[in-house]
């Protein structure tokens, strides 16, 4: 099995099985908008990450590949001549227009999926992509295109599948074992089989919590289960403690060829 193929195998695996999604009094993938609000919010306040260096240190014309309201760009905004946002929330996209606007940054959104939409798009000096490369199953095409719209790639992703946190919480409320990958390494792995040699980042930062109610009932959803089992799943998070966010950075230049190169190196 090639790295490639072997990525998209592990994603298959988080799909939630039949019988248990078949009990959800609710949709488990509702998107937590409030949470992505505030992580931009907050991000706009705090000192850049690698991805944010990234970033500013390509500047230009910028493309936000599942952009959500924007915190892997706007906090670049003094770097940047416009910003293009990609996701498939039109309530996100309007969350970033109103910021990108508040910082008097030239930007345009576009609703769709990535790779879908990018036949509707132009060049651009940087593409950043962060916190979505779980959710892609076919890698080949996703990196194809950023390399096609990009003179300078920017992806983040978080060391381990963001979803294997919940790992014990799906034993103690459903008896079941969950996957406990891809992981970083795996998305490293598979892009350079596509041809990518990045340079690679690892950093981390304290977590940001939620208000714990928001916490309890996302957590309630995502593990498919009804409202009588608020109490109980209260009890168990009060007693998880915060993780650390681990995170990596990945940067490589395309050339137009649709090679490859390493990018120069990026800060801490």
């Amino acid at each position: 099995m090639t790295a490639v193929e072997r990525w998209a195998t592990k994603l298959a695996e988080w799909a939630i099985p039949r019988e248990i999604l078949a009990r959800a009094p609710e949709s488990p993938w509702a998107p937590a908008r409030s949470m992505f609000v505030r992580r931009v919010d907050r991000q706009l306040g705090e000192s850049a990450t690698p991805t944010h260096e990234a970033v500013r240190a390509a500047g230009g014309a910028a493309l936000d590949v599942g952009a959500g309201a924007g915190a892997a760009s706007l906090p670049c905004a003094s770097a940047l001549t416009r910003v293009t946002a990609v996701d498939t929330d039109a309530a996100l996209l309007a969350e970033f227009a109103e910021r990108a606007a508040a910082l008097s940054l030239p930007h345009e959104t576009v609703e769709g999926r990535w790779p879908d939409v990018h036949e509707r798009l132009g060049g651009f000096d940087v593409a950043v992509c962060a916190n979505v490369l779980y959710n892609v199953r076919d890698l080949p095409a996703f990196v194809a295109a950023l390399n096609r719209h990009a003179r300078r790639v920017v992806v983040e992703l978080t060391e381990r599948h963001p979803m294997a946190r919940m790992n014990p919480l799906w034993r103690h409320f459903h008896g079941v074992e969950r996957p406990d990958g891809p992981t970083a390494d795996d998305a490293v792995a598979a892009v350079r089989e596509l041809g990518v040699e990045p340079e690679v980042v690892s950093w981390e930062r304290e977590a940001s919590p939620m208000p714990f109610d928001e916490l309890v009932e996302l957590t309630r959803r995502r593990l498919c289960l009804g409202p009588d089992h608020t109490d109980e799943l209260a009890a168990v998070l009060k007693a998880t403690p915060l993780e650390k966010r681990r995170l990596r950075t990945l940067v490589w230049s395309p050339d137009r060829t649709g090679r490859t190169s390493g990018a120069p190196p990026i800060g801490r």
